[in-house]
């Protein structure tokens, strides 16, 4: 008897799904990539393409130099700025009145939402003026200032306070209410109140808020100490980086009016670059957030 053995027809190829696809080649794989690298080399080669495109649109497209310098006018601006001391005073003069005002808008935020964790009264003070205040362009305060103390930095250190203050003792205040409430029913039970539960519980707690609050109000400072500066030297006074520039565009040195730009930006980046620090030893290292 014949036995015929069948031998199976080979399958028709399946068709891999696109998704299935390897895709090295793709926009997501170069994301990755990039994603992959560290932050400073990626922010890096982003400010290197951002001066390759200044130098270039003010080299192929003609613009007035008195409009637009060339990063390369800037930078040598900048040099010059640095070496005879003009620039390095101006700018000693505004971090020195923007640090004095910024300690004083601390140690007042920490008493204002200090009151305000304590007693009724303080929390609806500080709501009160927050909602009064904190919407309130401080630079719209500058004029009430000079007709208190002249044209001094007395008045610089008033606004700029002013603008501090609120920022921080919103985003502080919210991490008091934000804390966790088992923590802070624990510390009640163990005997700590007052200053004591400030310090030692509500403190901590609210460090990723604090220092939130501390970015938007060394933000709202810088803003309101140049606006206030280029004021001051309209008026005759000054000394800053705003009178810098302000005297820089009198005068259409074009390219020391860029210089100012670019050396608060730079002081920008470098003050980012601290905060980021400070957050990676203190609250992304105790588990309070996720690095990015």
């Amino acid at each position: 008897m014949d036995q015929t053995t069948t031998r199976p027809e080979p399958s028709a190829p399946t068709a891999v799904p696109a998704s299935a696809k390897p895709r090295s080649r793709t926009r997501l794989g170069r994301v990755r990539r990039w994603g992959d690298l560290p932050t400073a080399p990626r922010r890096a080669a982003i400010i290197v393409l951002l001066l390759a495109v200044w130098q270039f649109y003010v080299e192929l497209s003609g613009v007035n130099p008195l409009l637009v310098s060339s990063p390369t006018e800037v930078g040598q601006a900048i040099f010059e700025g640095f070496a005879d001391g003009t620039l390095l005073a101006a700018t000693g003069t505004t971090l020195q009145i923007l640090l004095t005002a910024m300690v004083i808008g601390m140690v007042l935020a920490a008493v204002f939402t200090t009151l305000a964790t304590w007693t009724k009264f303080g929390e609806d003070l500080l709501v009160l003026l927050t909602s009064m205040l904190n919407p309130l362009p401080s630079i719209a305060v500058l004029p009430l200032a000079i007709l208190w103390f002249g044209l001094s930095t007395t008045a610089l250190v008033v606004v700029i306070a002013n603008a501090v203050i609120w920022p921080i003792s919103i985003n502080v205040s919210m991490g008091f209410r934000t804390a966790n409430p088992t923590v802070v029913a624990v510390a009640r039970n163990i005997g700590l109140s007052g200053w004591r539960l400030v310090r030692d519980v509500l403190m901590p707690a609210a460090l990723p808020h604090t220092i939130s609050g501390l970015k938007t109000g060394w933000a709202f400072g810088w803003r309101t100490i140049i606006a206030a500066e280029l004021v001051f030297g309209v008026a005759g006074s000054g000394g800053g980086l705003g009178y810098f520039i302000n005297d820089a565009r009198y005068f259409l040195r074009t390219p020391d009016v860029f210089a100012g730009l670019v050396t608060i930006a730079a002081i920008g980046i470098v003050l980012d670059l601290a905060f980021t620090f400070v957050e990676r030893r203190t609250v992304i290292k105790w588990g309070m957030k996720e690095a990015t």
